[in-house]
C-alpha cells in the first residue's frame, strides 16, 4: 500500500497532465466530431458519402502528418512540444468556426484530427511510458482513461452547445479552452512535477536500458517481430471506427432503435473506463508482451454476438465488448514499445505506431461501405472481422518474447 501510495502522491502532477492531455485530445476523436456529422452536411450541402471522403482524406493527412511531427516529443523541451500541439488544436477549432465551404472544413477536420486525435494523447502517453518504470502501466492506464471520460462527457457537451449556440459557434467554445484551460493548467501541472523529480528529456528518463535507448525507428522498422505483431495494435481502432460510422447499418440489420443504440454507449464508455484502469495493473504485473495474444479476444467476441445474437441486449454486450478491448489496448500497446525498445526515442516509435492506427481509422468506414454496398451481411461481414482479429491475436503470440 505504501508503494502505491508513494505512486501516487509523487506521481500527481504529471498523471494529472497525462489525463489533461489525452482528456483534450478527445475534441479531434470520431465519436464527438461525429456530433457534428448532420449539422456539417445540412450546411454545407454534402452527401453522406461526400463528407465521408473529406473526413477520410483529412485523417489520412492527419495519421501520415503524426509520423514526422511526433518525433519531434524526443528532440525539443516538452513545455514547449505542449504549445505547438495546443496551438494547432487552436487554430484548428477556428478553421472549424469558420468553415463555409469544404475546402475550409478540410483544413479544419485535418488540423483538429492531427493535434487532437493524435498529438495529444500521443503526449500524455509518450510522457508516462519515458517517467514511469515499475508503475509505467498504471501511469498509462490513468492517463488513457481521460478518454472514456470525454466518451461519457462531451457527447452531451456537444449536443447542448449545437443546440444553444449552432455548430460553428461552438468551435468558439472549444477554441476559448485551449488557452483559458489546457494551456495554463497543463505548464502548472508540469512546473510541478519537474519539482517533484521528474525529467522529461530522453536522457533523464527512468525506463529503458542505455543498451535500449537508441533504438529508433529504423531498427524497430527491420524487425520483423513489430510485424507479426502490428495487426493486433490496429485492430482496435480499425473495428470500432468502422462500426461506430456505419452504426446505421447495424441498426437497421438488428431493428434496433436509435435510443436504444445511443443507451448502449454508456456500456462502452464504463466498460472503457474500467478495463483501462485494470489493465495498467496487469500490465504492471504481468508485462504488456505477456498481454499482447489475449486483449482482443474481447473484440472478436464482439462480432460474433453482433453477427450471430439477436435481442435487445445484444449492442449492451457488444459495445462493453469493444470498451473492454479498447480500454486494454490504450496500456498495453503503450507500455509495449517501452518494453521492447526503451523509452531513449520512445515519442518517434510512439507518433509512427499512432500514424497506423490513424491510418486504420480512415480506411476502416471506406472498406466496411464498399462490402456493405455490395450486400455482404451482417454475419458474414462480423465473422470475417473476428476472424481477422483472432488471426491478428495468434500472430501477436508469436512475436515479442
Amino acid at each position: 500500500m505504501s508503494d502505491k501510495n508513494s505512486f501516487f502522491r509523487k506521481g500527481k502532477f504529471l498523471l494529472s497532465f497525462g489525463f489533461l492531455a489525452v482528456f483534450m485530445g478527445n475534441f479531434g476523436q470520431s465519436f464527438f466530431i461525429g456530433s457534428y456529422g448532420a449539422s456539417i452536411q445540412q450546411a454545407l450541402e454534402l452527401s453522406a458519402s461526400g463528407y465521408g471522403l473529406v473526413y477520410s482524406v483529412a485523417t489520412l493527412i492527419a495519421g501520415t502528418s503524426i509520423m514526422f511531427v511526433g518525433g519531434y516529443i524526443d528532440r525539443i523541451p516538452l513545455r514547449h512540444f505542449v504549445l505547438y500541439v495546443a496551438a494547432g488544436l487552436f487554430i484548428g477549432s477556428l478553421i472549424m468556426f469558420a468553415s463555409v465551404n469544404v475546402w475550409i472544413l478540410g483544413c479544419g477536420l485535418v488540423a483538429i484530427r492531427l493535434c487532437g486525435q493524435g498529438l495529444l494523447p500521443h503526449t500524455g502517453i509518450t510522457t508516462m511510458a519515458r517517467c514511469f518504470d515499475s508503475d509505467r502501466g498504471k501511469a498509462i492506464s490513468i492517463a488513457a482513461s481521460g478518454v472514456p471520460a470525454g466518451e461519457i462527457l462531451l457527447p452531451i457537451m456537444a449536443a447542448v452547445l449545437i443546440a444553444q449556440l449552432g455548430w460553428q459557434q461552438s468551435w468558439l467554445v472549444v477554441a476559448a479552452l485551449v488557452p483559458l484551460g489546457f494551456i495554463p493548467v497543463g505548464l502548472w501541472l508540469l512546473k510541478n512535477a519537474e519539482k517533484s523529480g521528474f525529467k522529461f528529456t530522453p536522457v533523464a528518463s527512468i525506463g529503458g536500458s542505455p543498451s535500449h535507448s537508441s533504438v529508433g525507428r529504423s531498427e524497430v522498422l527491420l524487425d520483423g517481430r513489430f510485424w507479426r505483431v502490428l495487426p493486433a495494435v490496429i485492430a482496435g481502432p480499425f473495428v470500432v471506427t468502422g462500426v461506430f460510422i456505419h452504426q446505421s447499418f447495424y441498426m437497421q440489420q438488428k431493428l434496433w432503435s436509435m435510443e436504444l443504440f445511443a443507451s448502449s454507449f454508456i456500456a462502452y464508455g464504463v466498460v472503457h473506463w474500467i478495463s483501462s484502469l485494470a489493465a495498467g495493473v496487469m500490465v504492471d504485473r504481468y508485462s504488456a508482451v505477456r498481454l499482447l495474444a489475449y486483449y482482443n479476444l474481447p473484440l472478436a467476441a464482439a462480432m460474433l454476438v453482433v453477427g450471430f445474437v439477436d435481442g435487445p441486449l445484444v449492442p449492451f454486450l457488444m459495445l462493453g465488448l469493444l470498451g473492454m478491448s479498447i480500454g486494454f489496448g490504450g496500456p498495453v500497446a503503450g507500455a509495449l514499445w517501452a518494453e521492447a525498445y526503451g523509452t531513449g526515442k520512445i515519442g518517434s516509435i510512439r507518433s509512427m505506431t499512432t500514424s497506423f492506427g490513424v491510418w486504420a481509422t480512415s480506411l476502416s468506414p471506406i472498406i466496411l461501405g464498399v462490402l456493405i454496398d455490395a450486400d455482404v451481411s451482417i454475419s458474414l461481414l462480423s465473422l470475417c472481422m473476428a476472424l481477422a482479429v483472432f488471426a491478428a491475436c495468434v500472430s501477436a503470440a508469436f512475436s515479442y518474447k
